[in-house]
């Protein structure tokens, strides 16, 4: 057993899910259904996994009271057993804890404000009239940019680019390799050459946002660039400048937004999602993956593009046929026509 572990009792307290079994057993991990061991804890969301039930080594599973019958083993009840399963994850998170205070080997400039339980990591930039919060966490090899600020409780993971004049709110958690507050693209064309239009707004996050890892936020050319609250978006997605993002949206990796697009609150975009410029997505929208979104969505739901992959000789017959969809359609347009005349 690990050095941490903890009564099922006082998880199941923590957790408010009502306990089938032994309070006092000890729990000093989290694995799989199919891999955990008689220490462990286990949890089951989809019901897929149902199936790995009977046979379980769990000391204990969070499930749902609808699947909690006949069940071998500790029981912890809860409606939601993915988010049971989320909150106490943290409790056994291996990462360890960065000390206050600011390595040796980073340079810092002068005009910087650094709260004193803040910790500065080897080898990181901040530079001219920084602003870092309370319990802020700059991991090593992040260059912080002028002016920028970082709210209490932000964590910037190590190799974290943020350019001058970004904000970033409370609680905020940007993983290694992003850049946030990069030059959007923006070129105006003369005779067939590109002049290159400096971009003077900036990057707003608010709180409790999460960037994934290489993932890039423009700044905007005029206006900010602003991702909203609790916002979450997956690694290596790129959003244009002057993109505004609702509160609580989240995006999967290698979504795309181009620039000057306006996103809805509660929206869920899948992998490999695009969107063009200049449109507005309505509140609640849900891109299936790899959906191209050309047009304004102006009511929630569900959307999807493109087709789902198939033989190649099925898919080369479908592609020939998809050619001659305006054809045919014409020809029943016609046809319609007559047998009414």
């Amino acid at each position: 057993m690990t050095e941490t572990s903890y009564r099922l009792c006082e998880i199941a307290e923590a957790l408010g899910a009502e306990l089938r079994g032994d309070p006092e057993t000890r729990i000093s991990g989290l694995a799989t259904l199919e891999a955990a061991g008689p220490d462990q804890l286990s949890f089951l969301a989809n019901p897929a996994y149902a199936k790995h039930l009977s046979d379980t080594r769990a000391a204990a599973v969070i499930l749902s009271p609808a699947a909690a019958v006949d069940r071998p083993t500790n029981l912890l009840l809860l409606d939601n057993p993915y988010l049971g399963y989320a909150r106490l994850s943290h409790w056994f998170d291996p990462a360890p804890v960065a000390p206050p205070g600011i390595h040796p080997s980073a340079v810092v400039d002068a005009s910087a404000t650094i709260a004193v339980s803040a910790s500065i990591g080897p080898n990181a930039v901040i530079e001219a009239n920084v602003v870092i919060g309370e319990q802020v966490v700059v991991g090593p090899g992040c260059i912080i940019g002028a002016r920028t600020s970082i709210g209490p409780g932000s964590i910037i993971r190590p190799r974290v680019t943020l350019a001058h004049d970004v904000v970033v709110g409370q609680r905020c958690h940007i993983l290694s390799g992003a850049v946030i507050g990069s030059d959007g693209f923006g070129f105006a064309n003369e005779k067939g050459q590109w002049h290159r239009i400096a971009q003077l707004g900036r990057v707003v996050l608010g709180d409790d946002v999460e960037v994934g890892a290489n993932t890039t936020i423009d700044r905007g050319a005029l206006d900010d660039t602003v991702i909203g609250n609790g916002v979450k978006l997956d690694n290596l997605i790129q959003i244009a400048h002057n993109v505004r993002v609702g509160d609580h949206t989240a995006m999967a990796a290698m979504v795309g937004i181009a620039g000057s697009t306006r996103i809805g609150s509660h929206c869920v975009f899948g992998g490999a999602a695009g969107v063009a410029g200049h449109l507005e997505i309505a509140n609640q929208v849900h891109l299936t993956g790899m959906t191209l979104v050309t047009g304004d969505i102006r009511e929630p739901g569900v959307y999807s593009s493109g087709t789902s992959a198939d033989t190649n000789r099925q898919w080369r017959k479908n592609a020939v046929r998809f050619r001659q969809l305006d054809t045919l359609a014409r020809r029943i347009k016609e046809l319609e026509k007559k047998s009414k005349g």
